[in-house]
């Protein structure tokens, strides 16, 4: 990611944040046969005293990134737009773009296939729990442990991230007001990171 101290993230909590509300995640690989890249949901798994994320990969993608055996770049995309010149005072032409963006770097560990079973059932519980009539993988385990025999389940330990929340602190406060005023219809889940890096919020 570009050098911009001044937008950095540095405190793992807020990383955290970014990957539970973010959780649909890019990783990167690079193998002996050249890079790779592969996109799963993942969730932070709340039980590590470290920065740590869990997911699994569907056969044979594990193979294709050599899992395990080296160090992997995870991408946590958050809420990012264009920011219009038209925002800003008349002297002001340079548009940008906001972003609140993760690389997280870890070796994964490869999941017995009983833990990844735990895990596939986690994320189900976790994504199925915003609907009214979410279903779990017990109502069939039989059918759910055969086909989960398809995937390899991953936990990872994030041993460094480079994080950024660009949002416009290097305006004046009057003009990321009207920025955020302009999100707030466009794009209000990015609104919301500006009004917290603010202190709007």
């Amino acid at each position: 990611m570009r050098h911009t101290p001044h937008f950095l993230m540095t405190d793992p909590a807020e990383v955290g944040r970014l990957i539970r509300g973010n959780p649909w995640a890019t990783y990167v690989s690079s193998t002996g046969t050249g890079l790779v890249a592969s996109h799963y949901p993942t969730l932070l798994d709340e039980t590590a005293e470290e920065l740590t994320i869990l997911s699994h990969f569907g056969r044979p993608d594990e193979q294709l990134h050599e899992l395990g055996q080296h160090e992997m770049l995870v991408i946590v995309q958050g809420p990012h737009d264009y920011v219009s010149s038209s925002w800003y005072p008349e002297d002001q032409i340079i548009p940008t773009w906001n972003h609140v963006t993760a690389h997280l770097y870890g070796v994964p560990e490869i999941l017995t296939p009983e833990e990844n079973y735990a895990v596939l059932s986690q994320l189900t519980d976790h994504f199925e729990g915003g609907f009214e009539h979410g279903r779990s993988l017990d109502a069939d385990e039989a059918g759910s442990r055969r086909a989960a025999k398809g995937t390899v389940g991953l936990r990872m330990r994030v041993t460094r991230f480079d994080a950024r929340a660009k949002l416009s602190q290097n305006k004046a406060p009057e003009v990321a007001d009207r920025i955020i005023g302009e999100l707030d219809a466009r794009n209000p889940a990015l609104a919301e990171e500006m009004r917290r890096a603010h202190g709007r919020g």
